[in-house]
């Protein structure tokens, strides 16, 4: 069994900054890809960001967040990072972190096995 704890949501006004983590209990997390995805009330689950656990991680991202979202990995603290800078309104949601066991950075919803329970992130204009 695999367990994912988000932290670090919160308010911010647009414009600032803001991280996200998640970390991992349980089976191996080196040998996991990582995602962050998020939804907001009323929408479906869309992709943010994920990053493999092979050589050169191959981080991805949603052309909604390129270029602000930063995702990284410390494999010896078992956490995957999510940085997301010059935040908007439209980025509101609930941030949910998940685990994978496909060797290449996945943007889909059905390739990840693992979930945690979200953090939610309101960003104010």
């Amino acid at each position: 069994q695999v367990q994912l704890l988000e932290s670090g949501g919160g308010l911010v006004q647009a414009g600032g900054p803001l991280r996200l983590s998640c970390t991992t209990s349980g089976r191996t997390y080196s040998t996991y890809t990582m995602g962050w995805f998020r939804q907001a009330p009323g929408k479906e689950r869309e992709f943010v960001a994920a990053i493999s656990w092979w050589n050169g991680h191959d981080p991805r991202y949603a052309d909604s967040v390129k270029g602000r979202a930063t995702i990284s990995r410390d494999n010896t603290k078992n956490t995957v990072y999510l940085q997301m800078n010059s935040l908007r309104p439209e980025d509101t949601a609930v941030y949910i972190c998940a685990a994978s066991l496909a060797t290449m950075a996945s943007p889909e919803v059905k390739d990840y096995v693992y979930w945690g329970q979200g953090t939610q992130v309101a960003v104010s204009s």
